[in-house]
């Protein structure tokens, strides 16, 4: 009989050995905690106990899922200048253009300005809306 060398490795495998399933509120989190700077993207998958593959493939399906999101627009309807003969209903004092938009909406002029915050406009036309 031959007497057995020494055990050089021993491997334990508990549980059932079966995949995890995430939850799309925990996906979320993960991939905002890999966005945020704090630390690496892999430093995070390997918090996690994830290949890094897969967070980067959580990343990539997170960021399709917000490129297919529409922002709300509205409506435009062009009208032709009023002639020289017709008077303007009301005068408003001329403003160099530096690229914005204005808006009506019953009656209430907003103009916006190049470079104004997108949250703060939607906000405002939410709430000129509401009002009618």
């Amino acid at each position: 009989m031959t007497e057995p060398g020494p055990v050089r490795r021993i491997e334990v495998f508990t549980g059932a050995g079966r995949r995890r399933t995430w939850t799309a509120e925990d996906k979320a989190r993960i991939v905002a905690e890999s966005y945020s700077g704090l630390e690496s993207v892999c430093a995070v998958a390997r918090r996690y106990g994830l290949a890094q593959g897969q967070l980067f493939t959580w990343r990539r399906e997170a960021r399709k899922a917000l490129a297919m999101i529409e922002a709300p627009f509205a409506p435009v309807v062009v009208e032709p200048a009023p002639v020289a003969a017709e008077k303007p209903l009301r005068k408003r004092p001329r403003r160099r253009s530096r690229g914005g938009i204005e808006l009506e909406i019953d009656g209430v002029v907003v103009r916006v300005e190049r470079g104004a915050d997108a949250k703060t406009v939607a906000a405002v036309i939410s709430a000129l809306k509401a009002e009618r």
